[in-house]
């Protein structure tokens, strides 16, 4: 059914963590509800929002790395968690 996609360790990985992300995300939205409220964002936004955000900017930062340098793409991990932690926290 699926013998098109070259299902590797990395790859079952990144879909295990981001179906993680959204059971957590889903599970703490059920027990504590999030209101819209506006941080250094130009928009107000909920928890789900400045998820999705950080997920787009994430790709844009990996993105970026393979396209404009030689280093590590654990670098740009590196750089996309921090980022996403702010987001999430003061987004």
């Amino acid at each position: 059914m699926i013998a098109w996609m070259s299902w590797t360790l990395p790859v079952a990985i990144f879909f295990a963590v981001i179906a993680a992300i959204l059971l957590v995300m889903t599970v703490y939205e059920v027990i504590s509800p999030c209101t819209e409220r506006k941080g250094f964002l130009p928009i107000a936004t909920t928890r789900g929002d400045r998820l999705f955000i950080g997920l787009l900017m994430a790709a844009y930062i990996h993105l970026l790395f393979l396209g404009l340098s030689e280093l590590s793409l654990w670098i740009a991990l590196a750089i996309s968690v921090v980022w996403l932690a702010i987001l999430l926290r003061w987004g």
